[in-house]
């Protein structure tokens, strides 16, 4: 099936193929049809299967195809998500694939100026991407106005339970039409009762789409844990990155500290990194990103707040530094790899005092993550794990046989040949992260 089949305009279908994109993702191709009727949507997929493009491109297909409501330039389209970095994300996307059409769209968050923002919905926007605490900042000055909005679109609405931000979309629900009158669209990566509580609540009769089992990881992401005391993690992590020679890592944390403590650390090892959370800056963020991005950053570590929304191209490695708390968090920071069919590498650094943690990620993910340790980080006894043979585990690390690779490519993502890395069990130069100190690419 190609994008041509769903029913989308030329103009559409233009922007699309500007970027190389020809065949849909399995969610697109079912939400997409069900979108363009004007049915509420209740939708989930794993993690980089391309449910932005999913409800953005029959989202800019419905505005573009009729005027608006009443007259005049009201907001008609509002997407609310949990972070600034997946708003902007959205944003992104909606310029990109709404190109050629004439539509005006704004992105809304805090961490800046606010008057900037006034400004430009002043002037009229169409669809607004916005995170719920500067909305409704933007509501007590009133300086937006919610009553046209034609559809409602809720990106990682599990997250936004977890971040605590049922209330606040209790109240922005108070200022949209009836749900009688708009379409709603409920996207995420993991369903729960809450999600479904939530969806009862805000969705008519919705269509229930969902491309795999839940809470599931992609396929193509090789998953394996090294077993390690917890005061050589660092020396564990530097080590993997400096004998695999990987270019681009992306590191989880648990707390703020912690992440500015293990990026300062990192580059003292002779590692380029920095760190992206909460108390940081919306510019430092923007900068952080951008330098991993582009390669002059060769780590990034991050709390949760990267977990969801981090659209990074052909990430080969996400580590986890520390395991997260709720286990769904762990189906999402390793999902910023191996996404859109492209293949991935998710390893944990696993100390005794995680296993309970451990477990609950297996039991949810309904099967064992591989153990493997490295010659010099023997992990503690009451952690069963094999040592490493040709760079790898004795049981393969991947959910699903790992066939498959080339084909089409999809919106979301393209192909990459595999990055994964064979650690060489022994420090180069006799120190941690030897050959860390080559320039970035």
């Amino acid at each position: 099936m190609s994008f041509d089949t769903l029913g989308l305009s030329a103009d559409i279908l233009r922007a699309i193929s500007e970027q190389g994109y020809d065949q849909p993702t399995p969610i697109q191709r079912k939400a997409i049809p069900v979108v363009l009727d004007g049915r509420d949507v209740l939708a989930g997929a794993q993690t980089g299967t391309g449910k932005t493009a999913g409800f953005t491109l029959p989202l800019l297909q419905r505005l573009g195809s009729c005027a608006p409501k009443g007259g005049g330039r009201a907001v008609r389209a509002l997407v609310l998500t949990p972070t600034r970095e997946l708003a902007a994300q959205v944003g992104d996307s909606v310029k990109t694939y709404g190109r050629h059409l004439p539509l005006r769209s704004a992105v809304i968050f805090g961490g800046v100026k606010i008057n900037p923002q006034i400004d430009k919905l002043r002037r009229g926007v169409d669809i607004l991407v916005a995170t719920p605490g500067r909305l409704l900042d933007h509501v007590s000055q009133r300086t937006v106005d919610l009553s046209k909005v034609e559809i409602l679109v809720l990106d990682e609405a599990d997250r936004m339970l977890d971040m605590g931000f049922i209330h606040d979309i209790r109240k922005i629900m108070a200022l949209l039409p009836d749900n009688t009158a708009r379409q709603t669209l409920l996207f995420s990566a993991t369903f729960s009762n809450e999600i479904k509580q939530l969806a009862n609540r805000l969705l008519n009769n919705p269509e229930l789409i969902e491309v795999a089992r839940r809470n599931t990881t992609a396929e193509r992401i090789e998953q394996r844990i090294h077993p390690v005391d917890k005061q050589r993690k660092r020396e564990l992590l530097s080590h993997l990155i400096g004998a695999g020679d990987w270019r681009q890592v992306l590191v989880f944390t648990r707390t703020k500290h912690g992440a500015n403590r293990l990026a300062e650390q990192l580059g003292k090892d002779g590692l380029t990194a920095a760190a992206i959370h909460g108390n940081k800056s919306q510019g430092a963020r923007t900068r952080a990103l951008a330098g991993f991005k582009s390669g002059a950053v060769r780590v990034l570590v991050a709390t949760d707040i990267a977990a969801r929304g981090l659209d990074i191209d052909q990430l080969p490695h996400v580590v986890n530094y520390e395991l997260p708390n709720v286990p769904e968090d762990y189906v999402h920071r390793i999902g910023r790899t191996g996404r859109a069919g492209n293949e991935g590498e998710a390893i944990s650094l696993v100390c005794v005092d995680e296993l309970k943690l451990l477990r609950d990620i297996e039991r949810l993910l309904k099967r064992e993550i591989p153990k493997v340790t490295l010659d010099g980080y023997e992990p503690d006894p009451a952690i069963k794990a094999e040592p490493i043979r040709n760079g790898r585990g004795g049981s393969s690390a991947r959910q699903g046989d790992g066939r498959g690779k080339g084909g089409p490519k999809r919106a979301g993502g393209g192909r990459r040949k595999s990055a994964q890395a064979t650690a060489k069990g022994q420090h180069r130069h006799g120190r941690p992260g030897g050959g860390a100190r080559k320039k970035a690419v």
